[in-house]
């Protein structure tokens, strides 16, 4: 399963910054509820792709064709979990909750990145010999 996850420090490494840039921001801008917000920001984005990334991989290991429906169910379970989340969170009215959206779409975006680069730079091999 190792070998199916080595693309996760990249995304790892790009959260790690960017929750100190983070941090440094939200102190700045909102004080200590913006920094709690920008790191709940990105862990919760982290933990997402992580799960994601270990069900994936637990599922390919098992038996390739497992990995949609997994996959999906993973997703599904995931973004209604984190929908009622924000929900409940928003509803609070807590003052961190700027810095914990912006946080959330600037370490997708990174993430994403992060992967994609990743990616693009792996020796990957594709065809059988």
């Amino acid at each position: 399963m190792k070998a199916r996850l080595k693309f996760l420090p990249a995304g790892l490494k790009v959260s790690a910054a960017l929750v100190v840039i983070g941090v440094l921001l939200g102190l700045l801008v909102d004080g200590a509820a913006g920094a709690g917000g920008a790191v709940l920001g990105v862990a919760l984005v982290a933990a997402s792709f992580t799960v994601s990334s270990l069900v994936i991989a637990w599922a390919d290991s098992v038996n390739p064709t497992l990995v949609f429906p997994v996959g999906m169910v993973t997703y599904i379970l995931k973004i209604t979990a984190i929908g009622f989340g924000c929900y409940a969170l928003a509803s609070t009215g807590w003052a961190g909750l700027p810095a914990f959206g912006v946080a959330t779409m600037v370490t997708t975006v990174g993430w994403a990145t992060a992967q994609a680069w990743w990616t693009w730079h792996a020796k990957i091999l594709y065809v059988d010999a």
